[in-house]
This record gives C-alpha cells, sequence and structure tokens, in this order.
C-alpha cells in the first residue's frame, strides 16, 4: 500500500504523473526501441581538403583564366576554378572596388585593374599568388582573402617572368622557401581559407618525393602535379605515368591531401582516363579548357562560334571586361564543327581581327543581352553546384588492369597544338566603372559580400 494517498485512495497530482511515467516506461520497455535517427549532414560553406578530391578543375592561366572564363567553366561542371597567378606584390597596394550593378569586385593599380572576381564565384575560387618570400605572401593573400575560398602557391612556372625573382619552378630547387612560405600562409590564414601549392617534377623521382613529403607536412590541403619537368615545355607530352607513386606516396602519409593532376587532360571525358592512369584525387585541365571552357561537361559544346563566341563577348561587356583581353581569350575558342561551315568560321576570326572594341563584333553577337547572360549562369551555378560536380570516387591502390595497344587510327590524346600560355599581359585594363547612378545588386545577388577581377590588364591585340 502506498503511503500519501489522497481522498478516495487517489494519488496526490505530482505522486500520479510521477506513477503514470514508470507505467509507461515499464509498457515501452517489452516493445523494439525505434532506430536511431541519422544525424544531420552539417552544411560546410568554406572549402575542405574533401573537395579537393574527385573533381575536374580549371588550371591557373595567365590571360586565359579570366572571370568570363571561369564563370563559363562554373557553368559547364567546373568543381573548382583557380585564378591566374598574380605576383604578391603586384596586388599588396591595389584598391577594391565594387560595381553596383555587376557585383563585379575590382582590385585596382595606379594604372589598371589587377584581378577581377564575382560573389557568385568565392565558393570555387582559388587564387594563386607568386612569391618568393614568406610575409610578402601572407600580406598578398590577406589582401584578397575576403573574396576567395583558397590561396594557392605557384611552384610551378617556368616562364622567366614567374623564375626571374625567385618564385615559381624557381623554388622547386629552393624547398626550404617554398615550404616555408606555405607554413606562414597555413598559420596566418584563417582556418576556413584553404592553402594549396602547384609544383613540377624535377628530374629525379626520389628528389620528387622527398620534396612532396616536406610540402605535405606544411599542412596543406592539396598539391597540384604538372607532371612535366621545368625544362620541358607543352609541346612534350605529360609524363603522367610518374604520378601514380607519388599518389601512393601522400595516401601512405594518413594526412587526407589531395593530389592534383595537371597536364594533358582534354576535358571531362578525358579525365577518367587520366585518373585510372596516374591515381589522382582529381584532374587540372588547362588547355582543353581555353580551347573551350565548355570542356567541363560530359556535352561539350559544338560550333563554338554559334554557340560560344557571341555569348562570351556579351558576357564580358556586361560585366565590363577588358576588350584586349576578351579578344585574346574568344581568338583561343575552337571546338568541334558540325553545321558551322568554314566560310562562317573564318568570317568570325577576320571579323575579331580587325575589331577595335566590342562594337566590332555587333554583326557576329547580335542584340547585347549579356545580362541575360550573366543571369543564366548564375541561376545553372545556384541549381548545379560546382562541388557537387564530381569523378567517380577512385581507389588508387587498386591493381590496374594493362591497358590495350592504341588503335592506328586513334587520334593521340595530347597537348592541343598552337595554343601555348602567353606572356602576362602588359598595363592599360581600365578600371570598372563605380557610377553612383548605376542601379543596386540584382536580387538574386543579394546577401553576397563582393568579389574581385584577373590579372593582366589590357593587352591591346590589333
Amino acid at each position: 500500500m502506498l503511503s500519501g494517498l489522497g481522498a478516495g485512495g487517489a494519488l496526490p497530482i505530482p505522486l500520479r504523473s510521477l506513477w503514470n511515467c514508470r507505467f509507461a516506461m515499464l509498457r515501452r520497455s517489452h516493445s523494439a526501441s525505434p532506430a536511431p535517427r541519422a544525424t544531420k549532414r552539417v552544411r560546410i560553406d568554406h572549402l575542405t581538403s574533401e573537395d579537393f578530391k574527385n573533381g575536374v578543375f580549371l588550371a591557373p592561366m595567365v590571360r586565359s583564366g579570366v572571370l568570363p572564363t571561369r564563370l563559363f567553366a562554373l557553368k559547364h561542371g567546373a568543381t573548382l576554378v583557380w585564378g591566374p597567378e598574380m605576383v604578391d606584390k603586384a596586388i599588396l597596394h591595389a584598391e577594391r572596388a565594387v560595381d553596383p550593378v555587376t557585383g563585379v569586385i575590382s582590385y585596382n593599380g595606379k594604372t589598371r585593374a589587377m584581378f577581377t572576381t564575382h560573389p557568385i564565384e568565392k565558393p570555387y575560387l582559388i587564387y594563386q599568388i607568386g612569391s618568393s618570400d614568406p610575409d610578402l605572401a601572407v600580406q598578398a593573400a590577406k589582401t584578397v582573402m575576403q573574396d576567395v575560398s583558397g590561396i594557392d602557391l605557384n611552384c610551378g612556372c617556368p616562364k622567366p617572368f614567374s623564375t626571374h625573382a625567385g618564385m615559381g619552378a624557381a623554388l622547386l630547387t629552393n624547398p626550404d622557401l617554398l615550404c616555408s612560405i606555405l607554413t606562414a600562409l597555413r598559420r596566418e590564414m584563417p582556418p576556413e581559407i584553404t592553402v594549396s601549392a602547384k609544383i613540377r617534377l624535377l628530374p629525379s623521382q626520389e628528389d620528387t618525393l622527398k620534396l612532396v613529403e616536406r610540402i605535405v607536412n606544411t599542412g596543406i590541403s592539396a598539391l597540384t602535379v604538372h607532371c612535366r619537368t621545368r625544362s620541358m615545355r607543352d609541346k612534350d607530352p605529360a609524363v603522367v605515368e610518374r604520378l601514380r607513386e607519388i599518389v601512393m606516396f601522400v595516401e601512405s602519409m594518413g594526412k587526407g591531401i589531395a593530389v592534383i593532376e595537371n597536364g594533358d587532360c582534354l576535358g571531362w571525358e578525358d579525365a577518367h582516363r587520366v585518373q585510372s592512369a596516374t591515381g589522382a584525387h582529381s584532374v587540372m585541365i588547362a588547355r582543353g579548357a581555353e580551347s573551350n571552357p565548355s570542356c567541363f561537361s560530359p556535352t561539350p559544346l559544338k560550333d563554338v562560334e554559334r554557340t560560344l563566341v557571341p555569348a562570351y563577348i556579351r558576357l564580358a561587356r556586361y560585366l565590363d571586361h577588358n576588350w584586349g583581353l576578351t579578344k585574346f581569350c574568344v581568338a583561343q575558342l575552337k571546338g568541334q564543327h558540325m553545321d558551322v561551315k568554314k566560310a562562317e568560321a573564318t568570317l568570325m576570326r577576320q571579323t575579331l581581327s580587325q575589331s577595335k572594341d566590342f562594337h566590332g563584333m555587333s554583326e557576329i553577337v547580335g542584340t547585347w543581352t549579356g545580362k541575360e547572360e550573366f543571369e543564366d549562369i548564375v541561376k545553372t551555378i545556384e541549381a548545379y553546384p560546382p562541388r557537387e560536380h564530381r569523378l567517380v570516387v577512385f581507389d588508387a591502390f587498386a591493381p590496374q588492369p594493362t591497358p590495350s595497344p592504341p588503335d592506328e587510327y586513334e587520334q593521340p590524346e595530347t597537348t592541343p597544338p598552337g595554343t601555348q600560355n602567353p606572356e602576362p599581359p602588359g598595363s592599360g585594363a581600365p578600371f570598372l566603372p563605380s557610377n553612383p547612378l548605376r542601379g543596386v545588386l540584382p536580387a538574386m545577388l543579394s546577401g553576397h559580400d563582393a568579389v574581385t577581377p584577373t590579372p593582366g590588364g589590357g593587352v591591346a591585340l590589333m
């Protein structure tokens, strides 16, 4: 008999609640416990080392890796995009300006726009620095870090404009300096900003592995390996067979670092071949994307004179992109012809060559609807986030089948001829307009901080 019963033998309210609770627990004990709920995946807006795996990326390219090219690459499936190399000192005193209509962010130097970008590409944008000084590299990175998601150190460019001051490929023979720059960047950058490096192969595989070990130990999130040595040029086939051992070596270090292959990959479908041959976690495309930024799609655009050139020019004009750089980039565009005849393609090239400004391309472009081109890119990126565009997961340690001999009629998968990366442009790119009478950002872009422009101001190709 329970004590403390109320009138008529009823339990007081507090005891009644306790009794009902215990009774309910006893009844539930006879039924199976419900399956535990799956933990809700936390959305991570900033990049992590996993974002550098199983992707196809746009390589850093002087002149060619400009904002319009990057936006088209993202629209057509590039997982991440690298901006062109910017020398550390060049960006330090730039003034950041935001166009109130387009949202384009321009880092203006004394005479030209040094770098341009847009908030829509920020979650996918890696800014590449050319540096031979840890302090300057950190200062340069901090200058732009509000507008990018990662910082990449150029340790592979063999061109004199990069190596003359101990930058680029010159760092390969100065591993102490190379690693001190990466260490400083990782120490000084916020954790949400990734730090990575892009190198070339050393003549000796043993020396390459020693260098890779030191680089990985600096705390980077990803390492891109251009599968050529410093003395090799674009016409020389990439030595992709050396990368598999490097990938396995990095995997054995257990740090979860992604190894990205660069060299002689032509597009999305070709990336599967490269990944299978090398075991790389991801693949980076340079000249294939320079020729056709839609190469990141399984179905790249054909007849680019109709399907890509007019849209590229309209977008570039809407974003107030420099005409000289636009002209250079359009001149590189090429692709398979289905309906476009030789005469039509020739006419487009002649018109481009003779044009002094955007208006010279009016007959090719038709109506100027660059705003619609841009909004279409924004909608595509938002509907199909580039970071979800991934290759199948590949096991670098799995035994690989012996490749069959190539068919005698099969075209070799090598670097497209006649597309060597040019020297960096000179000065002359105009500042972006900052007319206060221009409107506000479109609604689809509100809520984002503004971002930046691309290198290489204005090489006029008249």
